[in-house]
C-alpha cells in the first residue's frame, strides 16, 4: 500500500514559510504500510505540547490497535512520534475507513478533545470493592429506573472504580432532576460504604468531559490505589519499573518491564501525563508477550525527579497503572438483546453463584447490550469450569460465552458439539465488538451481533 499524507504542503512555499505553518498548523501524519513488512507505520510530526503524545496514543488504543514499536522524540519545539501498530489480529492496517480516521484524528489532535457521551448521565463509584458489590450496584440502579448505556469498571489493591453512564429508562433523557440524582446518590453511597467503607466511598455525578480510561486512572489514583495491599491473591504479572536520573542532561529515566498487552502504552503515558511529567524522548519494544518501555522525563518546569519520595511514588504509581487493566480471571462475553435489569440479574447470578467480577466493559448499541466481565472465585483464584457452566446455563448458553475455553469443555464427549459452536460464537462476539467500536467512533453506520 502507497503511504498516505494527510497533509501536504500549500504550493509555493519557501522554506521558512514551511517551518512557520509547521510551528503553526496542525501535526502532519503519514501513514506508511511499505516500510515495515510486519506492521504499519504511523509517524505524527507536530508542534509539542503537554499531553499531545497521550492524545496521539489515545486515538491509536481506542481503535483496540496494538502498539508494537514506538520511538517518541522532541528537538526544541518540536516532536517526532512514530508508531508501529497492528490491528487486533496481529496484521497490517488495510481498511481505508480506520486509516482514514486515524489520519484525521491525529490531524486535529492539537484541539480539545473530550467524549462523547451527549444524553447520558454520568455517575463515578469508588470505594472497597467486595464479592457481590457490582451486582448490589446494578441491582439499585435498575430499582431508580436508571437503564445503563455504557459502564466500566477497574478493580486494583481492594478498590473499586467504575465510570457508569445511565439515562431514564422511562423517557431516555438524562437525568436532570436534582431530586432524583440526590436520591441515586446517597442509594450508591451506601451500598459502597457497606459495613467497613464509612469514609473512603464516593458517588458523584460527572460532567463526563475526560476520556473515561483516563477518568478511571485519575479516580483510582486520587483513591491511593497504588498504596494499598491487595484483599485478593491474584495472578496478575506484576511489572518491574526503575526510575534513575541522568545528571549530565536532566533527564529521569523511567523504565518499564512488564507483561504485554493492548493499551499498554495508553496507561503508562496516561499516569506520566496527570502527573505532570513531560515526555522528551521514549522508547517501546515488545517481544513475543514482553514489553520494554524507556522514557526520559522531566517536569513541566524543565527539572527532573528531585527525590527518593518523589522517585519511590513514581515507581508505585505506574506499576499501579500497569495492573489496573491486567486481564485476571476468565472473561466471559454477554451479547444479549437489551432490557431494563438486565445487568442486575446477571451479576446477580454472579454473586450467588460465589463468581467475583475484577473487570468489565458495558456497551449498548441500538438495542444490543455488549458486555464483557472478568471473573474469579471469591478468594481471587481460577473458577471451577462447572460453576462457569452452571452460571452459563441460567444466563442463557447462547448469551454468555467463555473466550478461553477450559479443557473440560474440550474433553468432554457429550458437550464435543457445544464447544465448537462456543468457540464460533466467540469469535462472532469478538468481530461483534470491534464493528461495535467502529460504529461508536462514526467508521460505519450500523452495528450488529
Amino acid at each position: 500500500m502507497m503511504q498516505r499524507v494527510e497533509m501536504e504542503w500549500p504550493p509555493c512555499l519557501d522554506e521558512y514559510e514551511k517551518l512557520v505553518f509547521r510551528v503553526n498548523n496542525t501535526p502532519r501524519v503519514v501513514i506508511d504500510n511499505a516500510v515495515c513488512p510486519n506492521a504499519t507505520i504511523v509517524k505524527v510530526d507536530s508542534n509539542r505540547n503537554h499531553g499531545i503524545l497521550l492524545e496521539a496514543v489515545q486515538v491509536l488504543t481506542d481503535l483496540n490497535l496494538s502498539i508494537k514499536k514506538a520511538y517518541i522524540s522532541s528537538d526544541g519545539q518540536w516532536s517526532m512520534d512514530v508508531f508501529h501498530v497492528t490491528d487486533h489480529t496481529g496484521k497490517k492496517l488495510t481498511d481505508d475507513n480506520v486509516i482514514g480516521y486515524i489520519e484525521q484524528s491525529l490531524g486535529t489532535i492539537h484541539y480539545t478533545r473530550t467524549c462523547d457521551f451527549t444524553g447520558l448521565t454520568a455517575l463515578e463509584l469508588t470505594g472497597t470493592d467486595r464479592v457481590g458489590l457490582l451486582s448490589e450496584v446494578f441491582a439499585v440502579l435498575a430499582d431508580l429506573q436508571c437503564n445503563i448505556v455504557e459502564a466500566k469498571v477497574w478493580t486494583h489493591n481492594g478498590r473499586i472504580a467504575s465510570l457508569i453512564y445511565v439515562k431514564d429508562c422511562n423517557s431516555g433523557s438524562p437525568i436532570e432532576d436534582s431530586q432524583q440524582i440526590n436520591r441515586i446518590v446517597s442509594r450508591l453511597r451506601s451500598v459502597l460504604k457497606g459495613d467497613s467503607d464509612i469514609r473512603s466511598a464516593r458517588t458523584t455525578v460527572s460532567l463526563a468531559v475526560t476520556h473515561t480510561e483516563r477518568r478511571l486512572h485519575q479516580m483510582m489514583s486520587a483513591d491511593r490505589d497504588y498504596e494499598r495491599e491487595p484483599t485478593l491473591i491474584v495472578g496478575c504479572d506484576s511489572a518491574s519499573v526503575t526510575v534513575q536520573n541522568w545528571a549530565e542532561r536532566g533527564y529521569s529515566i523511567v523504565n518499564v518491564q512488564c507483561k504485554d498487552r493492548t493499551k499498554l502504552l495508553f496507561d503508562v503515558v496516561c499516569t506520566l501525563t496527570d502527573m505532570e511529567y513531560v515526555v522528551f524522548h521514549a522508547t517501546v519494544n515488545t517481544s513475543a508477550d514482553k514489553a520494554c518501555l524507556e522514557f526520559y522525563i522531566r517536569h513541566m518546569d524543565g527539572t527532573p525527579i528531585s527525590s527518593e519520595a518523589e522517585r519511590d511514588r513514581v515507581i508505585l504509581c505506574l506499576k499501579a497503572a500497569v495492573e489496573r487493566r491486567a486481564s485476571t480471571g476468565v472473561r466471559l462475553e454477554l451479547c444479549a438483546t437489551d432490557r431494563p435489569g438486565l445487568l442486575a440479574d446477571v451479576t446477580r447470578t454472579f454473586r450467588e453463584n460465589g463468581l467475583n467480577v475484577t473487570r468489565c466493559e458495558i456497551s449498548t448499541t441500538l438495542d444490543t447490550a455488549f458486555n464483557v466481565f472478568y471473573v474469579t472465585d471469591s478468594r481471587g483464584n481460577a473458577v471451577d469450569p462447572k460453576i462457569i457452566e452452571s452460571v452459563r446455563d441460567r444466563v442463557g448458553i447462547s448469551n454468555l460465552q467463555v473466550k478461553e475455553l477450559p479443557s473440560l469443555y474440550q474433553e468432554s464427549p457429550e458437550r464435543g458439539g457445544e464447544a465448537m459452536g462456543v468457540a464460533g460464537a466467540v469469535l462472532l462476539s469478538l468481530g461483534s465488538m470491534v464493528r461495535r467500536n467502529l460504529y461508536h467512533l462514526g467508521l460505519i453506520r450500523s452495528c450488529s451481533s
